[in-house]
């Protein structure tokens, strides 16, 4: 892209002429496909110190809404990015309108009044010549008439469209009369009841970054089939005092075990297998960043994939290792033990409470440190003992010794069970002499080598808890996405933190040691831990899972 644009510079294109937009359509939340071409822009429009212009091509009244847009305009904050102009095609519907009727004059566009089912199959395949429509060839005056009464309401949706006269035997099928405007008898979200024919998406888009004086159109790649039809339009059109946009086409964004689709996230919704648009499992911005992930982040994400034209699928692995690595930095460590299982410290007192010290963040010493509890009774993770030790088990076991995380060495020495043989209590003793930080006799090369993370019983913070799992059990979900729909996607449950938890507020960060990463968010007017993203990179698993059931 900036080899190009250098080009443009140095063949005498002016530098202060360079300018950029950002395009979405506001019937939908922003993903994670759409960072790689907000970033691009803004962030060229950084490098040139060239305007961005945010414009909303909203061109369909059918499921476009103020909140979509307002969804953006959060989004594109979110990533510290600003835009220098806000606009919308319906500013500009009226030129475009005017724009329609000069291509009629000039005989390049007829009113057609075949049903879309038919002007489809006239239009064959790139194999096969076109069929010409029995309306192309009207008069310019009648042609002129009928547009002019589909503007007015006259006829009924469906009954005719606006055609642009070109090639119906291209190779190219985008340049087979391709359709301008429709009949929609529907209300705009910002032009109301003012119109009811609306240009195609194709007839506007580039028309606006013509209005626009937009010099570098930068689109993702299935917009390059499309750019001999851009081209056709600006030709109609040009002046030649104008700038004359340069389509430059991107990959896409395709990202392992997601989909983006709107149409595929709105069916979730509607069958209640997500919630909304700001789902956590979902890779819109909005559920990403509900989960926690930072904008630093994901731009270090974009920035290590680059822009290419080779379409492929990223590893979500990749963008997860982003994500931990900037947590790591940025967030505090506490210790909750997410599954429960009482630990009994039979050699210390049960009238006494210690008070350990423990670093808040070993990656940066301005952390500091805080205070936890310990005591004669604490929680730690059922996983975590076994009664008879394995081979390469290095947990907690009967005679098995291992250190608790900022605190002391102790031993397993017996169990309680309940009537159904299921344990309930681990009898353990420890060492006085083994404080955390000091170096002890017993703790000789290679004895110790599990440490355990904790939590007091009597001192604990209930916390509410939700574990992701991927949304789809499939690496590719472009196809028969239902049938992998993963049931399981989503765990709520109680966990028992350190007390320092207490002071979480919606927008934390934290590191539950030995876990993963967790974001503070409110849910149903409580505060949810959001788990971001594990310690390790588990989705290889997944993928391992996947081919051996030869998904």
């Amino acid at each position: 892209m900036e080899k190009i644009i250098e080009e443009d510079i140095k063949n005498g294109f002016p530098i202060e002429k360079i300018r950029f937009r950002f395009p979405p359509e506001p019937n939908g939340y922003l993903h994670i496909g759409h960072v790689k071409a907000m970033y691009l822009n803004f962030e060229l429009g950084k490098k040139y110190k060239a305007p961005v212009i945010l414009r909303f091509d909203d061109t369909n009244p059918i499921g476009e809404e103020n909140k979509f847009i307002e969804s953006i305009k959060k989004d594109i904050r979110f990533f510290g990015f600003e835009w220098s102009q806000e606009g919308y095609a319906s500013d500009y519907f009226q030129k475009l309108y005017e724009w329609a009727i000069k291509l009629i004059k000039i005989n390049k566009a007829y009113v057609d009044d075949q049903p879309k089912n038919i002007i489809q199959l006239q239009r064959k395949n790139p194999f096969e010549y076109g069929i010409h429509s029995d309306y192309r060839n009207r008069s310019i005056q009648k042609n002129l008439d009928l547009f002019e009464k589909m503007k007015n309401g006259f006829f009924e949706e469906k009954s005719c469209v606006l055609r642009a006269k070109i090639n119906m035997n291209s190779s190219n099928m985008n340049m087979r009369d391709p359709i301008m405007y429709r009949i929609l008898k529907k209300k705009h979200h910002r032009t109301k009841n003012q119109w009811c024919i609306y240009p195609t998406y194709d007839w506007t888009h580039g028309l606006c970054d013509y209005i626009e004086q937009i010099s570098h159109s930068l689109c993702s790649l299935e917009f390059e089939n499309r750019r001999p039809l851009y081209n056709w339009y600006l030709d109609q059109i040009c002046e030649k005092n104008k700038i004359r946009p340069k389509q430059i086409e991107f990959s896409r964004l395709n990202l392992s075990h997601s989909i983006t689709s709107k149409r595929k996230i709105q069916y979730l919704i509607e069958k209640k297998i997500i919630q909304s648009w700001e789902d956590p499992r979902l890779f819109t911005i909005a559920g990403l960043r509900c989960r926690g992930y930072t904008a630093i982040a994901i731009k270090n994400f974009i920035q290590e994939i680059g822009i290419t034209k080779r379409n492929n699928i990223i590893d979500t692995s990749l963008l997860e290792f982003r994500i931990r690595e900037h947590l790591n930095k940025i967030s505090p460590r506490v210790m909750v033990v997410l599954d429960p299982i009482k630990l009994i410290i039979d050699n210390y007192s049960s009238n006494y409470t210690e008070w350990v010290n423990a670093e808040n963040n070993p990656e940066n010493p301005k952390f500091g440190c805080r205070k936890i509890p310990f005591s004669k009774f604490l929680y730690i993770e059922k996983n975590d003992f076994l009664e008879k030790k394995r081979k390469k088990f290095f947990r907690l076991s009967i005679g098995q010794e291992v250190r608790l995380k900022n605190a002391y060495i102790i031993k397993a020495n017996s169990i309680v069970k309940d009537s159904n043989e299921k344990i309930i209590e681990i009898h353990c003793s420890y060492d006085p002499t083994s404080k955390s930080g000091k170096k002890v006799k017993t703790e000789k090369k290679g004895r110790i080598k599990s440490t355990l993370h904790w939590v007091s019983i009597k001192h604990s913070i209930p916390i509410q808890i939700h574990l992701y799992s991927p949304l789809f059990l499939k690496r590719d979900t472009n196809k028969n996405f239902k049938k992998y729909i993963n049931p399981k996607s989503i765990e709520k449950i109680m966990a028992y933190a350190e007390p320092s938890i207490r002071n979480a507020k919606k927008g934390d960060h934290f590191q539950f040691q030995r876990i993963g990463y967790f974001y503070a968010d409110n849910y149903n007017d409580q505060l949810v831990f959001h788990k971001t993203v594990s310690i390790k990179d588990k989705w290889n698993k997944i993928n391992n899972k996947s081919k051996s059931e030869n998904f």
